[in-house]
């Protein structure tokens, strides 16, 4: 069954563009670029996310994400 958001792929593509805009200007290699994603991850789980629901959310999280690249 396929999972339905609440944002478009309008919206989606429009961040992603921006996020990856600036990895560009500022040449970041790839490393650099997947820790300081990685580091805004986490910023927004300890931010965003009560801390009751952190470690299941950063695990669906990262269990979408290992999905992703198969």
């Amino acid at each position: 069954m396929a999972i339905q958001s609440k944002y478009t792929n309008t919206q989606v593509e429009a961040l992603i563009s921006e996020l990856l805009a600036v990895l560009a200007k500022h040449q970041a290699p790839t490393d650099l670029s997947l820790m300081v994603l990685g580091n805004c991850v986490t910023h927004l789980l300890d931010k965003k996310v009560p801390g009751e629901s952190r470690q299941k959310v950063a695990e669906q999280f990262a269990k979408a994400l290992t999905q992703s690249v198969k």
